[in-house]
Order: C-alpha cells, then structure tokens, then sequence
C-alpha cells in the first residue's frame, strides 16, 4: 500500500518507508539525542549511577510487526468509527441518567485508530459492545479526573520512596514499569490506586510508534505481611485495567513472592481475566523479558540506580509532557480528527495522517 510522506510538522523523523509487515522504526537518532541531552536523561547501564529514566529503549528492542486486519475486520473497525464520529456529548459519571457534556478536544484525541481496535478485540469484534466500552471509559476518565485531578503534584506523594518506577523498555519495546511493595510509604486510600493509573497514564505517553502494550516488573524481595494491596485494592485495580485499559498489558513478571502474596493471589485469581492470566510470568529471570542493559541489578540486571524523589519525579514528569505536547501537536496540525493513527501521532517514520491511510490493507488475520 502507498504511503504518504509525513507533513512537515514532524521534521526531524525519518522518511524512510516500511513495508506491510515490517516493525515500525522509531524516531531518528536526532531527534531522540535532541530530547535525551535537553532533559539530560540516560540511555543504558553505561552511563554509570542512573537517578533518572531511560529516554528509549536499546537500539536492540523491537516492537512485534503488527498483523494487518481481514477485510471484515475492516468494516468492522469502519462501523465504529462512523459511530463514534457521530459523539456530540459523553455522560460526566458512569451513574445511570449522568449529566452530559461536550466530547472535549482531549476525548476526541484519545479515540485513535488503535484505541477503537483496542476495544473491538477486547469485545471480540462486537461493534455495539465496543462502543458501549468506549463510552463508559470516557466517563469513568472524566468521573475518576485521570486528565484533571491526577497530576504529579497530587501523586507526589506516593512514589517519595521509589515504590514505582518507570524505567527503560523490555526487548519488544515495551516502558516497563517497577513495582516494590516492600517500599510502601503510604496508609491505604484511594491515591495508592490514583498512583498506579497516573504510571499506566505516563508509561503510555512513553510508548515508542508501533508498540501498544506495556510491561509490569513486580518484585516482592523483603516485603511484609500488611504492604501490599488489599483484596478491594486488587479487584478495583483489575476493574480498572480490564475495562478502561484493554490491550494495553503486554507482560506481567512476578518475583520473590512470599507465602502470604502466593495466598493473595490465590484469592483474586477468579477475577483475572483468562487473556490476563496468559501475560502473567512467576518467578521467571526478568531477564529473560528486559536486556540486563536497561534493567535494575536489584531485579537481575546491570543497571546502577539510585532512587532520589527530586532528581527522577521531575525528569519523569517532562519527558512524559514532553512526548504529549508532540503527540497533540501532531493531532492538532494533522486536522484534529477521531480515528487518528497512533504511529503518526508518536513519530513514526513516513507515517502519515489517518486520511492517507488505506482502509483494507492485507487479509492477514489479527
């Protein structure tokens, strides 16, 4: 299929073009460098004492070529989209009979492409139940305030001690995101399950084109009865993924589980997911899944890391507005539109705007 050339807004990305198939190339070497020394950010273990996150993953990390969709995957994508294009208003709760209010321009660049076909395989292809999700995830954004209340300021807090990091990428990849239990600084409240949204949120403004999915890097090592979640914090947090975040875990590695979690788990099983279940891996070398260049030597790797609250939430929180002041650049100059490929949105190399995309691109199933 032909491609168009990018406009010119994203100057600085590679014109080179993939074929059908091929993994979507990242961003050229001068534009990743220009943002890496502006925020002064590290790049592997080589670069000595890290305090602050990987501005991308290695040269190495490759994102699987993404299966183009048959054509009656096709209609099917089409006939949501012309539904959602129709959106004038979204509920403002997801009570029964909520007041409504305008879809925002916010809402509008979050029904991507990719988004609506995140849905559609999350309801196996049933358009209406699709949609029904759709809507309902915009409410629960608009009520749960993941775009007004969850600021860094708000979670702030919660990550003073290191407890969750993002930090580098896995060899597909994918941001992976650390989580240490045994470094709980908080008393229970809704802002430790505010907390870990806010890192979901931020580990997809990091997601590099032509990867949808992220990585969870959960290690147990010296945590104690009481530090973990709860059984209502667990089931809230599967709520949460499994209905407003479909597609979007790639892989789940647990380590050093204690007696009393294998217990816990135990427990909130019957609420995972079976497609869930499928992406969780226990007790597995994590390096196995992330190059020991980009993973904490406390979780097997090479990485030297010292967690500092000042030096690494300040640089996390501007590489993240950083990645989306280019991504709503880029929707805004390309028209705005529902329906928007992601790829393009992030930089892809010679991805252009939805308009200039084929709808039907092969019969390879997904």
């Amino acid at each position: 299929m032909s491609r168009a050339t990018p406009p010119e807004h994203a100057a600085g990305i590679s014109t080179e073009v993939p074929q059908n198939g091929d993994s979507v190339t990242v961003e050229d070497a001068t534009s990743v460098s220009k943002r890496q020394q502006s925020l002064g950010l590290p790049v592997s273990s080589e670069d000595g004492l890290v305090k602050k996150p990987f501005s991308r993953p290695l040269d190495s990390a490759k994102p699987t070529p993404v299966l183009q969709l048959t054509k009656e995957q096709s209609l099917k994508y089409e006939g949501l989209l012309e539904k959602i294009s129709s959106w004038r208003q979204v509920p403002d709760t997801l009570a029964k009979n909520a007041a409504k209010s305008e879809l925002t321009d916010t809402e509008r660049m979050f029904l991507t492409r990719e988004c609506l076909l995140r849905y559609l395989r999350a309801t196996k292809w049933n358009n209406v139940e699709a949609e029904t999700r759709l809507m309902n995830t915009l409410s629960w954004r608009r009520e749960y305030g993941v775009d007004t209340k969850l600021t860094p300021e708000h979670i702030s807090i919660e990550n003073e001690t290191g407890k969750q990091l993002i930090m580098g990428y896995d060899k597909d990849a994918r941001p992976c995101l650390y989580m240490f239990p045994d470094k709980q600084n908080t008393e229970k409240s809704d802002r430790q399950v505010e907390h870990l949204v806010f890192m979901l949120e931020r580990l997809i403004d990091l997601l590099p084109p032509g990867q949808e999915t992220t990585t969870f890097l959960i290690n147990f090592a010296e945590t104690k009865s009481g530090q973990g979640a709860t059984i209502a914090q667990a089931r809230l947090v599967l709520y949460i993924l499994q209905n407003h975040y479909p597609e979007r875990l790639g892989r789940a590695c647990v380590t050093n589980l204690p007696f009393f979690i294998w217990g816990f788990f135990k427990l909130i099983t019957p609420f995972i997911d079976p497609i869930t279940k499928q992406k969780l891996r226990f007790n597995e070398e994590m390096s196995t899944t992330v190059p020991k260049e980009q993973l904490l030597k406390r979780n097997g790797g090479s990485v030297d890391f010292e967690y500092d609250h000042s030096e690494y939430w300040p640089a996390l929180n501007q590489l993240a507005e950083s990645r989306r002041n280019e991504y709503r650049s880029r929707w805004e100059q390309a028209g705005s539109k529902i329906g928007e490929h992601e790829d393009y949105l992030r930089g892809a190399p010679s991805s252009g705007p939805a308009e200039s995309k084929a709808t039907v691109e092969s019969e390879t199933k997904v």
